[in-house]
């Protein structure tokens, strides 16, 4: 289990989410501390697809190995709440929506060595699903790649935790703010996997291809990034892979 990564998982023209259920379900079974900032679906959304792939998020929440929070919730909850009262999604009552401190805070205390109760965890992961969200409300590419500065110095490289976001590429050329979330992004990561739909359109037996990009932000070295491209079909419980060409329908 590697430890101090950013993995970056972009999707465009396709739904990338089967690749956050995967790294959800694997750092559970891994028996890592998760804290999972949920900002796309419900919790009963994750915990049904969690079943399907061998975990329980509901038994994981009860015995503190995963914190949870459903931003679908949590987003009404903050205009109920006194003002004095902190909030990881604070910055949707304030004026200036810059401010994911309270955010950065949350994941913090969650992820945080404890007890000798909770040394039987590996290492810390936060997990977030999606970071395109956060433009959608308003906040500028900028704070959010700041908030994940401090995400990294603080699980990557204080904690030797991992991280994992969703980014959706648009492709839309006038849509600068996610370009310069989606850039920054790319720079600072060292697996960037890359879901996207089959450029002839919909097909039964294809549903995408991921481009996998092994990179090394940090080092000042000769070697170049690595980079393979499979082909995908997304099944009840799994997934296959395969190479371009080679689906099982195909030959």
């Amino acid at each position: 289990l590697t430890k101090g990564k950013l993995t970056l998982l972009c999707d465009a023209k396709t739904d990338g989410s089967f690749l956050v259920h995967h790294f959800l379900s694997f750092y559970l079974k891994a028996n890592c501390k998760v804290c999972f900032v949920a900002l796309i679906q419900s919790f009963s959304h994750y915990n049904i697809v969690g079943q399907k792939l061998g975990v329980s998020l509901t038994t994981a929440r009860e015995r503190g190995q995963l914190v949870f929070l459903e931003g679908l919730k949590s987003s009404v909850d903050v205009f109920f709440r006194s003002q004095e009262e902190p909030h990881p999604l604070q910055f949707l009552r304030e004026a200036n929506t810059g401010n994911l401190q309270p955010l950065f805070e949350f994941v913090r205390e969650a992820l945080k060595p404890g007890d000798n109760a909770e040394a039987a965890w590996r290492c810390p992961v936060l997990l977030v699903d999606d970071l395109s969200v956060l433009l959608s409300l308003g906040v500028g590419a900028v704070a959010v790649l700041d908030f994940i500065h401090y995400c990294r110095a603080t699980v990557c490289c204080e904690l030797k935790g991992n991280i994992v976001t969703l980014v959706h590429d648009s492709g839309d050329a006038e849509d600068e703010e996610n370009d310069v979330l989606l850039n920054g992004l790319s720079h600072q990561s060292h697996l960037i996997l890359r879901a996207e739909g089959l450029a002839t359109g919909f097909c039964r037996d294809v549903h995408g291809q991921l481009r996998i990009l092994w990179r090394r932000p940090s080092q000042l070295t000769a070697q170049r990034d690595r980079s393979l491209t499979y082909q995908y079909k997304i099944q009840d419980k799994s997934v296959s892979f395969f190479a371009k060409g080679m689906s099982p329908a195909v030959l």
